[in-house]
């Protein structure tokens, strides 16, 4: 998914500023989708110079002009047709995972670290979809409904992942790494040639 889509997303509740929208980014979006605010400065301008969202400066009294955007028919309609194409599962991309295939030669220590901060970051954002979840369970609008949904999967995703860290961190034990070094040292490999004669 662009980032164009996501903007439409958000202009799609009402007029907002680029600040609105990189907040927004930040507290609900965001949870699913993340960028830069300079990023959605950036596809801000090519939306309006695509007539897919209109520009409107508005006075404010003792600061810069506001700069709000509102999303035109136009880009109302390209929402429309990106709803319509088929939305392919994103392929896990994760370079604490390949620290992993790769643990002979890393700092088990800063691995670790790393680990925990992890758990901590997934905690944090499991607590922060609870919260959510909570403000939208009296809601009944298709709204309120879509944003449960989605919310249902980060705390099933955050859940795991807190469930992972935690067994991960008791494998990664120095006393469990010792137990695994141990086994793995006293494994004698066999010539296939001796298999071989020993099994006729």
């Amino acid at each position: 998914m662009s980032l164009k889509y996501a903007i439409l997303v958000c202009l799609s509740d009402g007029p907002k500023s680029g600040y609105d929208i990189a907040k927004q980014f930040d507290e609900k979006t965001g949870f699913f989708w993340r960028a830069r605010h300079s990023q959605i400065y950036r596809e801000l301008g090519k939306l309006k110079d695509n007539d897919l969202a209109l520009a409107e400066e508005v006075p404010q009294s003792g600061k810069p002009n506001r700069i709000v955007f509102t999303i035109t028919d136009a880009g109302r309609t390209a929402l429309l047709q990106w709803s319509r194409e088929p939305s392919e599962p994103q392929v896990l991309k994760d370079d604490f995972l390949v620290q992993l295939y790769g643990i002979e030669s890393i700092d088990l220590d800063a691995l670790r670290r790393n680990l925990l901060l992890r758990l901590e970051r997934h905690q944090d954002r499991h607590a922060e979809y609870l919260v959510k979840q909570k403000l939208l369970e009296n809601g009944n609008s298709l709204g309120d409904l879509g944003r449960q949904l989605a919310l249902d999967v980060g705390i099933r995703w955050e859940h795991e992942w807190m469930d992972w860290c935690t067994k991960a961190l008791e494998k990664l034990h120095p006393d469990a790494l010792a137990d695994a070094r141990a086994r793995t040292t006293n494994i004698i490999p066999m010539d296939m040639g001796e298999t071989r004669n020993a099994e006729r």
